[in-house]
């Protein structure tokens, strides 16, 4: 199972970043069915968990999840127009709560080491679900290099504590109902009435998860932030259903330059 501390910041584990992975792109699982150049077949291998070191992960309700898909190379890592903060600008900072209901900076975050910051729809999502479930398998991927994955949403913070326990989840889940932090990084969009009524239709009350009037949630999409408060790849893209998978992020930051971080 992988490694849990109770502490947000014990968490964190300062190491080197990758830089200029804006326009990197990876290939699909389609792709790889096809062809493999002998240079992406050996980042694969050095990447992806064998049968031996893949981590337990606790079993998932699979009711409560949907099947992502992969972006396109085109689309990978790549941000749609109006949304997010472009790579090599500096990472916005805001006051979110943490799994303990305290007050936590972001920047407090990254500055004990490169984070991955991933912001979510909600624990009523399927599809942010299954992302959880992917970024929990491959946490300790992640962490070998350096970087702390850090999920987001406008849940509060008894449903972000609910999806954190629920499955065992061993990196930081932070709740923004106030969308502090999605208004600072231009990943908001607005639940439409007929979209509301909708999910309520199906047991989703987003205005309950929330526990706000405003309607509004996150567009899924994901920042990797070194020590120095730098983005350095990111990707954002309101279709829900559509999301680079952990496995695919790791190879470009295997393939990606190295950036020391700030002493």
């Amino acid at each position: 199972m992988p490694i849990k501390t109770p502490s947000i910041v014990k968490l964190l584990l300062p190491l080197t970043a990758v830089a200029s992975l804006g326009a990197t792109s990876c290939k699909s699982d389609d792709d790889k069915k096809t062809e493999t150049k002998p240079e992406a077949a050996a980042v694969a291998t050095a990447t992806t968990p064998t049968a031996e070191t893949k981590p337990e992960v606790k079993e998932w309700n699979s009711r409560r999840l949907k099947e992502l898909t992969e972006p396109s190379e085109e689309k990978f890592g790549t941000l749609a127009e109006g949304v997010g903060i472009a790579v090599g600008q500096p990472a916005p900072n805001a006051s979110v709560t943490d799994d303990e209901g305290k007050s936590l900076e972001l920047q407090s975050l990254w500055e004990e080491g490169s984070v991955l910051l991933v912001f979510y729809r909600g624990g009523w999502c399927p599809y942010c679900n299954s992302q959880m479930r992917d970024l929990t398998t491959f946490a300790p991927e992640f962490a070998k290099r350096g970087i702390t994955p850090v999920a987001i949403s406008v849940d509060s913070i008894d449903e972000t504590v609910k999806t954190q326990k629920t499955y065992d989840i061993p990196f930081p889940i932070l709740s923004d109902p106030d969308l502090a932090a999605h208004n600072a990084w231009n990943v908001t969009i607005k639940v439409g009435d007929e979209e509301f009524e909708k999910l309520k239709s199906h047991g989703i009350d987003v205005e309950k998860a929330s526990g706000k009037e405003h309607r509004t949630i996150g567009i899924p999409s994901m920042f990797l932030i070194d020590k120095t408060g730098t983005v350095l790849w990111a990707h954002g893209d309101p279709s829900y259903k559509i999301r680079p998978r952990a496995e695919h992020i790791l190879r470009v930051l295997d393939a990606g330059p190295r950036l020391t971080t700030k002493q």
